[in-house]
């Protein structure tokens, strides 16, 4: 079917929830959206399953998403038609067809706007590599497949002269190794970068057929639409349902109405924000009664609660964010935090923030190799218990 920019606003939206605190800012999204809606003539990308025959490609943006704030239409798509045309020339082959690496504000977007440089040639998969936003490459489906090697990997930045077009190509024969690669890469480019890996081709078979998570993109767009029809914020039980309803995967609230009275942030040296979030229910903490505590690593990975001995939420399922003050869903980005969290003055502002959990996909649990993978981001932050079971 064929996306116009309604849907690609209701894809951001729906997203900005589902991502569980990552894949970009999504007040940056909704900045591109409206530079791209001040622009002549129509949106129009065709967005279907893989057809298994078109050369294709996982496409997205890498690195902190508060070194990639202020992110602008110019600056995304010169990175990725910077990032393409690297591919295709390690390819020495064009590319038909871009898919997701994962669900968030901009990284759903980031093909979508890619497959609009190339009109009526190329075209998005709706689907992605974990139906959620992930810190690192492995933790997706596209490292499931033997056949679907990660490489050649294209990185560029987004400088708008040819001359200027810092880039890279890596040669590696797992996704671990070409996210230990690429973090020196996009820190050289200054924190974030385009990046095009696991191609899909005859050579391989076209090797993407059951290597994603299919109907993701759709499932962001119709959550996104079930938020633009809403009369008024819908309250968070609703969202809970209507989650639950249009992904099939488990769904419930955590907390409700709670505030955010506390984030720590900081850039690794790896290009990933690490943080904590606190949420407490009443804005001021000193009155509060319950704490619950989020530790971060771009994304949401693990929730904690005062009154309970074990965690409210592990990755890989998901902890969304979404607001019934302001009717949509936010990011870990700093600026998507604003609305709820003055840093400034160091307190809440005074807008309420629920917390829902997303169980993730059976495909995301079934590759081989996803769960441990977080197992060690979990380590990294100081967790050692269990890890959840489908």
């Amino acid at each position: 079917m064929s996306y116009g920019l309604t849907d690609l606003k209701d894809i951001a939206s729906g997203a900005a929830i589902l991502a569980s605190g990552g894949g970009g800012s999504f007040s940056d999204a909704c900045a591109i959206l409206a530079e791209l809606a001040a622009q002549p003539g129509p949106v129009s990308v065709t967005v279907q399953d893989y057809d298994g025959s078109t050369n294709a490609c996982v496409l997205a943006i890498m690195g902190s998403p508060d070194a990639a704030e202020g992110l602008t239409l110019s600056t995304i798509t010169q990175s990725v038609q910077n990032t393409v045309n690297v591919m295709q020339a390690s390819l020495g082959a064009s590319l038909g067809a871009f898919v997701p690496v994962e669900i968030g504000p901009i990284n759903s977007l980031v093909p979508l706007l890619g497959a609009m440089l190339y009109p009526g040639a190329v075209w998005v998969v709706d689907g992605d590599g974990a139906g959620r936003a992930v810190p690192q490459l492995p933790q997706t489906t596209f490292t499931g497949n033997p056949a679907l090697a990660p490489c050649p990997a294209a990185l560029a930045s987004d400088a708008a002269t040819q001359a200027d077009v810092q880039s890279a190509v890596l040669g590696a024969t797992t996704a671990a190794q070409v996210e230990s690669l690429a973090g020196g890469v996009v820190g050289g480019f200054g924190g974030y970068s385009g990046i095009a890996m696991w191609p899909s081709v005859q050579g391989n078979g076209f090797a993407l057929s059951g290597s994603y998570i299919p109907g993701t993109l759709g499932q962001a767009r119709a959550l996104g639409e079930f938020l633009r029809n809403a009369a008024v914020p819908p309250p968070t039980q609703a969202v809970a349902d209507a989650i639950q309803m249009i992904t099939q995967r488990a769904s419930w609230p955590v907390v409700t109405n709670f505030y955010i009275t506390s984030v720590t942030q900081s850039t690794t040296a790896a290009s990933l924000d690490t943080g904590i979030v606190r949420l407490d229910n009443h804005p001021d903490p000193a009155q509060s009664t319950e704490t619950h505590t989020i530790y971060t690593l771009n994304e949401s990975l693990i929730m904690y609660s005062s009154l309970s001995q074990k965690p409210d939420v592990i990755a890989p399922d998901s902890i969304c964010y979404y607001s019934e003050g302001t009717g949509q869903g936010f990011s870990n980005a700093s600026s998507d935090l604003q609305p709820y969290y003055d840093a400034v003055k160091g307190c809440s502002t005074g807008v309420p923030v629920s917390v829902l959990a997303v169980q993730a996909a059976p495909q995301l649990y079934g590759t081989p190799g996803v769960v441990a993978s977080f197992a060690t981001l979990l380590r990294s932050l100081g967790y050692a218990g269990a890890m959840p079971q489908m």
